[in-house]
């Protein structure tokens, strides 16, 4: 079992020699429509450049005002987690964000997943860092294609994103626009299970149901289940189908061409490992006279922090620490305005039909 583990890194590297996205040559990446956007993560005003020039006139310090002003505000940020029970959801939620947010759930019985319907569950946190506050919104969905029949599973889910749209619309055309909330669903964080050959029907359907309405970032659950050929096997065929099925998924945007060597490197880094191979665990280990977050099992131990066993580092870089406000620019300018049109287009449309 030790090339399981191996195989991780050497599947990476496989992954890279093939092409950029870890494809087979000539595969394209079907992905979200939208604007063409570029990844910034740095603000380059210093102001003491300027503190001695003649034609200094001070607008040069308007990023630093809206930076205090964001800071102050804090920031607003809705994830929805889709799959099927037992892929490890609650987990990994947890491992992100190093919160308990799941520690008194319950595993269904057997006769509950019988009759189970597919509910929503929203849990809330906010987190502060470094005087930057986060206010989290977690939006669960315990009972997806946990029954025998589940062809009405992604219905849940496309209410509540539209139902979303919906009141943040409403609030938008209101007489009070100066706290709305924003609960628009971010990101959808879509598992895959790693026991079959790939996508199964329900994967495609709920997908291509959501993807003009949420930006998804498929993962590839339980990954530490599978060695270096089936993890790479699997990553290729899941983005084949993808591809196959014209899913659109959530666009990485490019690099600014003035960015360091290492920032692009870890772009493309990035943008190779989709789907995203994860494992989720909040267990501490001993390994090596050193405690890591990791998986004992007999042959070895799964660190959940080496980007070498797993893609879990690689998406929490993706989601919280560059990603996070271009999956909300691309939420608001992208998916929420073809709502918009499409909402006020109906109005427009009844409206004409009643005068006739």
């Amino acid at each position: 079992m030790e090339n399981g583990l191996r195989g991780h890194t050497e599947g990476r590297g496989s992954n890279s020699a093939t092409s950029p996205t870890g494809l087979t040559p000539g595969v394209k990446i079907p992905t979200t429509p939208g604007l063409k956007r570029r990844l910034t993560r740095r603000i380059s005003y210093t102001p003491a450049r300027y503190k001695d020039d003649d034609e200094y006139i001070g607008f040069a310090t308007l990023p630093e005002q809206v930076h205090r002003k964001a800071v102050r505000k804090g920031f607003d940020f809705t994830l929805m987690v889709v799959g099927e029970s037992g892929l490890g959801k609650s987990t990994l939620i947890n491992s992100l964000f190093l919160s308990e947010l799941y520690k008194d759930r319950e595993l269904p019985s057997v006769n509950d997943l019988i009759q189970r319907t597919v509910s929503i569950e929203k849990k809330q946190l906010e987190i502060e860092e470094k005087g930057v506050r986060l206010k989290l919104t977690i939006v669960d969905t315990p009972g997806f294609n946990d029954t025998v029949n589940a062809d009405d599973c992604h219905k849940a889910l496309l209410e509540y994103v539209e139902q979303q749209f919906k009141q943040y619309f409403e609030d938008e055309s209101g007489l009070n626009r100066r706290n709305i909330v924003d609960n628009r669903v971010h990101c959808c964080l879509y598992f895959i299970s790693p026991y079959g050959h790939g996508l199964r029907q329900i994967d495609v359907e709920t997908m291509k149901k959501l993807h003009h309405k949420v930006n998804i970032v498929p993962l590839l659950a339980k990954a530490d289940i599978l060695t270096k050929q089936e993890l790479k096997a699997m990553k290729d065929r899941i983005m084949q189908e993808i591809e196959d099925n014209k899913i659109h998924v959530y666009e990485f945007p490019d690099c600014d061409s003035d960015e360091d060597e290492d920032f692009k490197q870890q772009d493309r880094e990035l943008k190779a490992s989709i789907p995203f191979a994860v494992v989720g665990c909040n267990t501490v280990v001993e390994a090596g006279g050193k405690k890591i977050r990791g998986r004992a099992y007999p042959w070895g131990i799964v660190e959940v922090d080496n980007p070498d066993h797993c893609d879990f580092v690689r998406l929490r870089q993706m989601l919280i620490s560059t990603h996070m406000q271009d999956l909300k620019d691309v939420t608001s300018d992208v998916h929420y305005e073809n709502y918009r049109a499409t909402h006020i287009r109906t109005q427009m449309s009844g409206t004409q039909k009643e005068r006739v």
